[in-house]
């Protein structure tokens, strides 16, 4: 599901809304969660799931061309956790035939 189709299926389900009104709440929705984020802070959706920043430690790398050591600098990166009705719905909605067989 693409940004887009996000905003028109918010504008089929509240028919109130107008085309532009679900672009800018979708819009303002995501850009508040992007600031909080970016302020270090956490964002939970109870039932859906929760967004945090992890810290990626320095380490060392190698360059794949030259095969020559690299410094790779700590980097802030964002991380999804699912909740539990999110995890039982998608397990719920596979198909049979992608499920693991059950030990």
């Amino acid at each position: 599901m693409t940004r887009s189709d996000l905003v028109n299926q918010l504008a089929e389900r509240f028919g109130q809304l107008t085309q532009r009104d679900s672009e800018f709440a979708v819009k303002t929705m995501l850009d508040a969660m992007s600031d909080a984020l970016g302020r270090g802070h956490r964002i939970e959706i109870r039932g859906f799931g929760s967004f945090s920043i992890n810290r990626r430690p320095p380490r060392l790398g190698r360059n794949p061309r030259s095969g020559e050591k690299v410094m790779i600098p700590e980097k802030l990166v964002p991380h999804f956790k699912p909740g539990k009705a999110l995890r039982e719905s998608v397990d719920e909605n596979l198909p049979a035939s992608n499920k693991a067989p059950s030990p």
